[in-house]
C-alpha cells in the first residue's frame, strides 16, 4: 500500500459512539496521512450525546458527524476498514468493501453503561483512551510499505492487545 491519505472506515452496528470516536481520532491524529469516516451496518440515526461530550472534553470537533449506513460508502475508495464492536465483526460486509484491508478492534459499548453520570462518563473515557491508544499504534506502522496481509495482521494484533 503506497497511497496517501489512507481512507479508513470505522464500522460499528449503530454508528453512534465507538465508530464516531474512532473517526474523530483518526482525523485528529492522522494529520493528513489518514482520513477517517464512520458508518454502521444498522445505524440508529443519531450520534450519542456521551460521544460528543467526550470529544468536547478532549478538544476535538463535535460537529459534522452523522449516524449513517455503510451503504453511503458504496462508491468510496476505502483502503482500511476497522470494526469496533463484536456484532459488526461477524457481519458479512457488502461486496464493495471487499478490497479494503480489514481489522477488528472490539470494544464494549459505552452507550449501554448504566449508573451515575460519573460512571457513564468513565465508560466513554475508557473507550476513547482505548481507541486513542490503538490509533497511535496504527500511526506508528509503516503502512506505506506493508502488504495487505501484513497490515491486516497488524490491525488485528492491535485489536487483540490490552490497552
Amino acid at each position: 500500500m503506497t497511497q496517501h491519505p489512507f481512507n479508513i472506515l470505522v464500522l460499528c452496528t449503530g454508528n453512534s459512539c465507538r465508530s464516531v470516536l474512532g473517526e474523530a481520532l483518526i482525523n485528529h491524529l492522522g494529520k493528513g496521512r489518514f482520513f477517517g469516516v464512520s458508518a454502521g451496518s444498522h445505524p440508529i440515526g443519531r450520534i450519542n450525546p456521551g460521544a460528543l461530550a467526550t470529544l468536547a472534553r478532549h478538544g476535538l470537533p463535535t460537529e459534522g458527524y452523522v449516524s449513517q449506513s455503510w451503504d453511503e460508502f458504496e462508491d468510496a475508495d476505502i483502503d482500511i476498514m476497522i470494526s469496533v464492536c463484536d456484532s459488526a465483526a461477524g457481519e458479512a460486509c457488502p461486496a464493495y468493501l471487499g478490497k479494503a484491508v480489514r481489522g477488528h478492534w472490539g470494544l464494549a459499548d459505552p452507550a449501554h453503561v448504566k449508573g451515575t453520570e460519573e460512571e457513564v462518563m468513565a465508560a466513554f473515557e475508557t473507550t476513547y483512551a482505548a481507541l486513542e491508544n490503538r490509533i497511535n499504534k496504527l500511526l506508528a506502522l509503516p503502512v506505506e510499505s506493508m502488504s495487505r496481509q501484513e497490515l491486516s495482521a497488524a490491525l488485528n494484533k492491535i485489536g487483540a492487545e490490552a490497552d
